[in-house]
């Protein structure tokens, strides 16, 4: 089936009506593509609200978060599973979303039952073994659906609700879409689609068909997800992108000193920064000079990095830093020689789409490396805007930073392309407008 393209809608003032963005967490500091989105959304002029699943705490807040003017609810935090039996969990959980459940309830009875014997259906069709861990898992996410939908009523503004990711939130989506009789959507991104253990047997297949449309990423999350949903499902291939006016090519910070490799991304195995440590190796055994600076979400995966480092003894040029925010990701950026992100498929399924971070070095004028795994090979074409290798594979990451770094010329070539890709493909504020006319459709139906 061909990919399908958005359809076109003259844009409708249409203030009495709000989107209800479902989130894990707000904001997240590695989740800038999700801010960028609802902010160029506002801008563009549809109203939205955003139901936050978690309150994060301790993350790096990038400015087009603080510039979003959409209200902010965090939902009350379920008690961890293994804290208690599952009656007791059950008892305390109820407790904290029991006014808005029975609220419900009284607005809209059969539905609610209705909604309540899917929960207790789906988690013996997809109890994977354990019931009881299938069942308190869609239960919590009722719970949450419940306080969400009795938010939608009371509003009046709701209709249409949208969750990113396609596991949890987009579950808690389906059911508050459900309670609240309002339509929902999604957009599915990487992990999410492919680990099997977030959307057990036909799960997915099921979320496609309920929604009234859903949205991924990339060229290659398209192909796969078209494969599951039903003919009748619709499906869109839209890109992220970036900002442009904040990210754009300059040479001012880089100085004469050894060349900068610079690597971005949470500490997570499926970036392979250890891969890249490696290739490190490879370049200081062959007395090429360089440095490189790994900036990111620090996970546990971190340790592993610096055990890596520590181990190859590479300490003195090779580093990782904490987050940083996109304002100061900038000025790194300009610093840096070439960008290395050698992606990898975790033996899980868990890997990325396409990596924002290379996007944004693109559009700073830096020549790229990266691995040549799912959507990565849409934006980097090999030899042509810059360089792919295969994955796990530290020899091959050291010989293409080596053809790079001894050739001046070529990366300039590779640094001029990657921009006219960027600037063609993967400008947000043109594709938002894309995801923006699928709104305006759902948010016209809703007013018939």
């Amino acid at each position: 089936m061909p990919e399908q393209s958005a359809p076109y809608f003259t844009p409708m003032q249409l203030p009495e009506s709000e989107i209800g963005y479902i989130l894990k967490g707000f904001p997240r500091t590695s989740e800038t593509f999700i801010s960028n989105e609802i902010y160029l959304l506002e801008q563009a002029g549809l109203k939205i609200s955003i139901f936050s699943l978690k309150k994060l705490e301790g993350q790096k807040v990038h400015g087009v978060s603080r510039r979003i003017n959409a209200a902010v609810t965090y939902l009350p935090e379920p008690s961890a599973y293994q804290n208690a039996g599952l009656v007791r969990w059950i008892f305390d959980n109820l407790t904290l979303f029991s006014r808005s459940h029975l609220r419900l309830f009284r607005m809209k009875p059969w539905v609610y039952a209705g909604t309540l014997f899917s929960v207790v259906s789906m988690s013996f069709k997809y109890a994977d073994g354990s019931f009881k861990t299938a069942f308190r898992s869609f239960l919590k996410e009722f719970l949450q659906a419940g306080y969400i939908a009795v938010e939608v009523l009371n509003s009046g503004r709701i209709r249409h609700l949208h969750a990113h990711f396609c596991h949890t939130a987009t579950t808690v989506a389906m059911f508050a879409a459900k309670l609240s009789e309002v339509p929902f959507s999604f957009t599915a991104h990487a992990k999410d689609i492919y680990r099997t253990d977030m959307n057990p047997g036909d799960l997915l297949s099921r979320k496609l068909q309920k929604a009234e449309f859903a949205v991924t990423c990339t060229k290659a999350n398209y192909d796969y997800l078209d494969r599951l949903k039903p003919a009748t499902s619709r499906l869109y291939r839209i890109y992220h992108g970036i900002d442009l006016k904040l990210f754009t090519a300059s040479n001012n910070n880089r100085t004469s000193g050894p060349p900068l490799i610079l690597s971005v991304g949470r500490f997570v195995e499926k970036k392979g920064f250890t891969y890249l440590v490696e290739a490190c190796r490879f370049l200081k055994d062959e007395e090429w000079s360089f440095i490189c600076r790994m900036i990111g979400g620090f996970d546990a995966y971190a340790e592993t990095v610096q055990a890596s480092i520590d181990s190859l003894d590479l300490a003195d040029i090779v580093t990782i830093h904490h987050a940083v925010t996109q304002e100061e990701l900038k000025s790194i950026y300009q610093a840096a020689a070439i960008f290395v992100l050698p992606c990898r498929i975790t033996d899980d399924g868990d890997r990325d789409g396409i990596p924002n971070v290379l996007v944004e070095a693109m559009a700073m004028g830096l020549p790229v490396i990266s691995t040549n795994i799912s959507g990565i090979p849409e934006l980097i074409k090999d030899k042509e805007n810059g360089l792919l290798v295969p994955q796990k594979d530290s020899r091959a990451l050291a010989d293409a930073i080596q053809s790079m770094l001894g050739n001046p010329g070529l990366m300039k070539e590779f640094a001029l392309k990657g921009l006219e890709t960027v600037h063609r493909d993967f400008d947000a504020k043109s594709n938002t407008l894309a995801l923006k006319q699928l709104f305006e459709q759902c948010l016209e139906s809703a007013r018939k």
